[in-house]
This record gives structure tokens, C-alpha cells and sequence, in this order.
């Protein structure tokens, strides 16, 4: 499969972002009845479905299980891979400020005195998934096996993620083909950490959290009665709180519904934000794949079309929660969507939610 780049990190001017459309009259009663339908068919102990339309907030949770002493719109959710937008974000932030380029090699950051060749692993390589990288280091399982049904990653520190890459090179040259890979995105984290010098908690609290008021978003448990609790398969079971190990740049965030919308709503209106600049660019295509190029993806989001303009989303799950992230710029609408039941198959989970944001 080959992929075709376009300018980086994504260049506002190359397309018309369209303001948001002025909001008139709106019947909110189909859209809760929307939402409850939309957690019903979960089936999930815990399930929140929030919307967003032009700033006013439309949000309905429920589950299979007992209510929370916390109602569950207030508590922290697992969003998994969905933290790769925060991911995207900062580093699209540090190269709107000239800080980075995007074209760093990878393994240059990490070990300043390597020869890093003539085709070397990118900065940008790594958060488009082009870098030729598998999904997982080829000793991921092995090492995670013991703990595959409670924290798998937390047996992978993050030592053990930047030895494999710097000793194993990627299986095609970077920016030919594209794969998902946590392991790519976890690179990038530590690579970002280690040629800006700050901590990745650091960089991603005071580069994107706080500038955006997430004050309910963290990147570990932090309080039992807020945090969300996953469960198995079978939606009885409980789970740990997910550790993330060595991979936080590609699944450690966790954060309330409220916290989620306001993310999207920054994307939404990006002139009111200190991040502007970034967030126009995270909206921007940097790379079409698949057969026409039909797949389009910018440096945070995937891309789909709808009748009035591009959709942007992206989804998570960890080992006993999920997450959905969307949003719209032609209607004004975010939707940020968690439960805490595990991915299984044919689960409605994701599917629900990407049907609610199209239609929207």
C-alpha cells in the first residue's frame, strides 16, 4: 500500500476552514432521546454519550450497572489510543512555535550520538503511522502474556520501548506505506521528551491541558470515587486501572466527558484558543492512502466525508474501557462517547457512536 503526503503538519491556507455556522432554533428533546437510545445500546455497567452543538452541551449516561456515589458524567474515563489527538496536538504545537520541525530523526533524539542513515524514522513518520513499524515490538507479547488480562503494558517500561526501536530497524522505508502502530506513537513520545528536554507528563500538561482548561484530564489514576472502572468482556468483571508503561504517549490519557467536549470544542472554534494555530492545522489532511487515496488522515484525526463537509474522529479502548472522540465543523457539533466494558466481538460500542456524529 502506498500513501501520498501532503505539506506538514498540515497548512491551513491549502484549505477553506469554514466558520462555524451561526446556531438557530434547536429542539433538543429528539437529541436526548438519540443519546439514550445511543447508551441502551452499549451495554456497558457505565456508558456517557456527550454532545456539543455550537457550545451547548447535550449529555445522557447510564448503565447496566448500579449508579456511581459520583454520577458518571463527572468521573474520569480510559480513552486509550483517543490520546493520540492530545499526541498529534502537541506536537503539532511545538512546531507551530518553531521548537520542532517534524523532520527530527527519531533515533537522532533519542541517541544524539547515532548515525541515523539516509532514510531515517521522522518525528512525522511516527504520529502518521508511516515509519514502517509494527503495531507492538516484537517482544511485547512475550513480556506481557503474564499480565495479558489486567495490564499488559504496564510489563513494558519505557526503557524497553526506545531499546527495541533503536535496535531493530522498521520493515519498509519510512513514509511508504502506513500501519497503525502504539509503538510508533510511544516512540515519538519519548523521542518529543528527549530533544525538548521535559518529561512527556510535562510537556503534554503545560502544552495542551492546561492551555485548554482540561483540569478533570490525567494521564494516571489519581482517586478511586472519580476514576471510571473498566471491566472484561463479559461486563460483570472488573478490571485495574490501565497502566499504559512505556507507551503513554500512545494510550495513557484519561479524562471526564465535560474535559473530552471541551477538547473537541477547541477544534470547533479554534480563534478562542492559545493553541489556535495547532488546532487549525490538526484539521488539515498530511496524508491520503487506500486504493483512490480515498483514506484521509491529518496529523491527529481520521477523515471521513459526509454530505456537508469533513467528519473528524478518532477512537480508544484500553483493557476494560472505551472511547469515542468526533466532531463537525459544517454543523458545530462535538461528541465525545465512553463506556467501561471491553472491546468484544461485534460490539455496538463504536459503531453507535460514529453513526450519531454522521448524522448529526
Amino acid at each position: 500500500m502506498t500513501v501520498r503526503p501532503a505539506p506538514w503538519p498540515g497548512d491551513p491556507e491549502e484549505e477553506h476552514l469554514a466558520p462555524t455556522p451561526v446556531p438557530g432554533p434547536d429542539d433538543e428533546a429528539p437529541l436526548r432521546d438519540r443519546l439514550a437510545e445511543a447508551v441502551d445500546a452499549c451495554d456497558a455497567p457505565d456508558a456517557v454519550f456527550a454532545v456539543s452543538r455550537h457550545g451547548r452541551r447535550t449529555l445522557h449516561s447510564g448503565g447496566t450497572a448500579p449508579p456511581p456515589a459520583v454520577p458518571r458524567e463527572d468521573l474520569r474515563y480510559e480513552i486509550g489510543s483517543a490520546s493520540k489527538t492530545l499526541t498529534g496536538l502537541l506536537l503539532t504545537v511545538l512546531i507551530r512555535r518553531g521548537v520542532l520541525t517534524g523532520a527530527e530523526a527519531a533515533a537522532g533524539c533519542l541517541d544524539p550520538g547515532r548515525p541515523v542513515g539516509p532514510h531515517p524514522v521522522t518525528l512525522a513518520h511516527l504520529i502518521t503511522h508511516t515509519a514502517g513499524l509494527p503495531a507492538l515490538p516484537a517482544d511485547f507479547v512475550p513480556r506481557a502474556l503474564p499480565a495479558w488480562r489486567t495490564n499488559p503494558y504496564a510489563r513494558y517500561p519505557a526503557e524497553r520501548v526506545t531499546a527495541a526501536f533503536l535496535r531493530h530497524g522498521p520493515r519498509h522505508r519510512p513514509g511508504t506505506r502506513w500501519h497503525y502502530s502504539n509503538y510508533g506513537v510511544s516512540v515519538l513520545g519519548h523521542a518529543v521528551a528527549a530533544a525538548t528536554g521535559t518529561a512527556w507528563e510535562d510537556l503534554i500538561t503545560g502544552q495542551v491541558l492546561r492551555p485548554l482548561g482540561l483540569s478533570g484530564t490525567a494521564l494516571r489514576a489519581e482517586d478511586g470515587r472519580t476514576d471510571a472502572t473498566g471491566h472484561r468482556k463479559d461486563g460483570r468483571t472488573p478490571v485495574p486501572p490501565f497502566d499504559a508503561g512505556g507507551f503513554q504517549a500512545a494510550g495513557a490519557v484519561r479524562s471526564t466527558p465535560h474535559d473530552l467536549l471541551t477538547f473537541l470544542e477547541a477544534h470547533l472554534d479554534p480563534a478562542r484558543s492559545p493553541a489556535a494555530a495547532a488546532l487549525r492545522s490538526v484539521r488539515v489532511p498530511v496524508l491520503r492512502r487506500g486504493l483512490g487515496h480515498r483514506h484521509v488522515h491529518t496529523v491527529t484525526w481520521f477523515r471521513h466525508p459526509t454530505d456537508g463537509g469533513p467528519m473528524y474522529f478518532h477512537s480508544g479502548a484500553t483493557i476494560g474501557q472505551q472511547a469515542f472522540l468526533g466532531f463537525r465543523p459544517d454543523t458545530g457539533t462535538a461528541l465525545a462517547a465512553v463506556c467501561t466494558r471491553r472491546f468484544r466481538a461485534r460490539d455496538p460500542f463504536v459503531a453507535t457512536a460514529y453513526a450519531l456524529l454522521a448524522e448529526q
